[in-house]
């Protein structure tokens, strides 16, 4: 039963709120100021979001955590988010596989490249270019010679004779400096280094020590290699993060133009599932985006953000952050440049995302289903013959490829020998243990099957939660529950081939079934005969061949047979 204000309890206070199932699957995570407030514009007349019909319609209950500020309420929404991964979320794509630089907390702290960096340790990123951050770790260990083993060896490593360490295992004078240069470095510091790294090149060289200056020139030159990527340059930019959106469905494009010293030196992109509100969409990735790294003295931003979310930036940095929406000026010219870009990464994204066949097969036939996607899709079948081995399976089609890790082989336990009711029972087991509904669930069959499925479902509470549908054989027809049956063309191809892969699966599965039963020792299934009076049968008569030749009387006759098993060993083999 969908959720509703009178069964709710509406706190005055700031928190986090938690749309669920009846299961306990979270289908959204949201943040506010006063949790009352927020939570009664999702049953207002006409909502401001188009997701929020659905999600209400989805939802059992709310629930509410109650925070002591915005910030923290800030910080629980992600966490939340990053354990549930909710639906109706927005959320980076694939946030969990990009890499981060980080120093460890050792006593010679050495630096990794990682995915999943120790939770003692300084760390810089996310980065979205995972090869930009293997070259920047490259650049860090030849020109500052940080360690990257594991363990500290008194004779030296490999690194260290080809010049990628300098040798703290050996000798550990100098080294603390050379990773607080690198800290320096990564934390954007580059100018004061900069200057510090010129007047020892200088004394050096007034002191005649050139190989020592030139060391200090190239360690120069490597930093500002690292650091100085100008693209455009005003007086005004001083320690500020342009950030641009772009949106195009449920995808979006972030862009974050890095600018100082009176020049934009860099920038980020970053695809994210958005979820029809840009300012939602954005605060969830400012979130993310400086949780590891520190916030500008200045972020420029397209709308408004949380308003706890300023507060949450001005913790991380230290000092005030100041949150504008330029309309006119430089400004609002590095805004500009900051929407274009990502204007430009948007349409990489999604050229990227409908290139192949397959995803644009999955769309073609979203449009003749008229759904907004079919990424998703989960096919039964089943197989049996005159009873025996009755076996069903589900195949998975993400972005029309199929996902074989995602593939499901089930033995009918029930005694329902008609393919209805056996594969009732397998949809129902599916079902209890999935924490994703598909985009569509397809079986193999016509209106019986879809309706026989579809009663199953609402006696389980699961009717409407995800659509279904039957494709049956002859002319590949599809039916659907208030929809005419509709014959598929060459658009609709996607949804033969996951019926067609379904229906190849589960008759692989069976034909194995099949032959191990017939490859099966028929004693082995004799009850009371366990595997010490089988040895003793093989003993007393030389082989199989003898016990198949023997009467019943001389089965008697091998010591533990009595006359009940001998004759039932004899029916076995006979």
């Amino acid at each position: 039963m969908p959720v509703d204000l009178t069964s709710t309890q509406l706190p005055k206070a700031a928190g986090v709120y938690l749309f669920k199932t009846h299961q306990g699957r979270v289908l959204y995570v949201g943040k506010a100021t006063r949790l009352s407030e927020r939570i009664r514009s999702y049953f207002a007349t006409n909502p401001d979001r188009a997701m929020i019909p659905e999600l209400v319609s989805r939802a059992d209950e709310i629930e509410c955590i109650v925070t002591q500020t915005p910030q923290a309420a800030l910080v629980l929404e992600r966490q939340l988010i990053r354990e549930h991964m909710p639906r109706f979320n927005s959320m980076l794509k694939d946030g969990k596989s990009f890499p981060y630089l980080a120093l460890t907390q050792e006593e010679v702290p050495r630096i990794m490249y990682t995915r999943h960096p120790p939770k003692r340790s300084q760390q810089w990123g996310p980065f979205p270019n995972a090869g930009a951050a293997k070259q920047v770790m490259q650049l860090l260990r030849r020109e500052f010679g940080i360690r990257d083993c594991k363990e500290l060896l008194p004779q030296g490593c490999l690194s260290m004779h080809i010049g990628l360490c300098a040798g703290p295992c050996i000798e550990a004078s100098g080294y603390d400096q050379r990773v607080s240069n690198v800290r320096r470095v990564l934390n954007g510091d580059a100018t004061a280094l900069l200057e510090e790294l010129v007047t020892h090149m200088e004394e050096a060289a007034s002191r005649e020590a050139f190989e020592e200056a030139a060391e200090h020139r190239d360690m120069i030159r490597s930093v500002r290699a690292t650091t100085s990527q100008h693209i455009v340059s005003s007086k005004v930019y001083r320690d500020c993060d342009a950030i641009g959106v772009a949106v195009e469905g449920d995808l979006a494009a972030v862009v974050v133009l890095h600018a100082d010293e009176g020049i934009v030196k860099g920038q980020e992109s970053w695809p994210i599932v958005h979820r029809d509100d840009v300012g939602e969409t954005l605060s969830m990735f400012i979130a993310e985006h400086y949780a590891h790294r520190r916030p500008p003295r200045l972020m420029l931003c397209p709308v408004p953000i949380f308003d706890g979310l300023n507060d949450w930036l001005n913790e991380r940095r230290g000092s005030n952050v100041e949150v504008r929406t330029p309309q006119r000026g430089d400004l609002e010219n590095l805004a500009t440049l900051a929407r274009q870009n990502a204007e430009i990464q948007l349409t990489r994204l999604v050229n990227k995302t409908s290139g192949s066949l397959e995803q644009r097969a999955a769309d073609e036939g979203a449009r003749v289903l008229g759904m907004t996607a079919l990424d998703h899709i989960v096919c039964f079948d089943m197989a049996q013959l005159l009873g025996d081995e009755r076996v069903g399976a589900s195949v998975v089609m993400r972005n029309g490829r199929p996902a074989k890790k995602e593939y499901r082989k089930y033995v009918v336990k029930g005694d329902a020998m008609d393919d209805l009711r056996m594969m009732k029972e397998v949809v129902v087991r599916w079902a209890k243990r999935q924490e994703e509904w598909p985009d569509l669930l397809l079986i193999d069959g016509g209106e019986t099957h879809l309706s026989t499925i579809e009663k199953a479902l609402e006696e389980h509470g699961w009717a409407g939660r995800f659509p279904l549908a039957a494709l049956a054989k002859r002319e590949e027809t599809i039916h659907r529950r208030h929809h005419e049956p509709l014959v598929l063309d060459r658009q609709g191809r996607v949804l033969v081939h996951a019926r067609d892969e379904a229906h190849r699966f589960v008759n692989a599965f069976h034909r194995k079934r099949r032959s191990r039963s017939r490859l099966a020792d028929p004693l082995e299934g004799v009850e009371g005969l366990g595997a010490k009076k089988l040895q003793t049968l093989l003993r007393h008569f030389g082989g199989r061949k003898g016990i198949e030749h023997a009467t019943v009387p001389e089965l008697r006759t091998v010591p533990g047979i009595g006359p009940s098993l001998a004759q039932r060993i004899r029916d076995a083999l006979h």
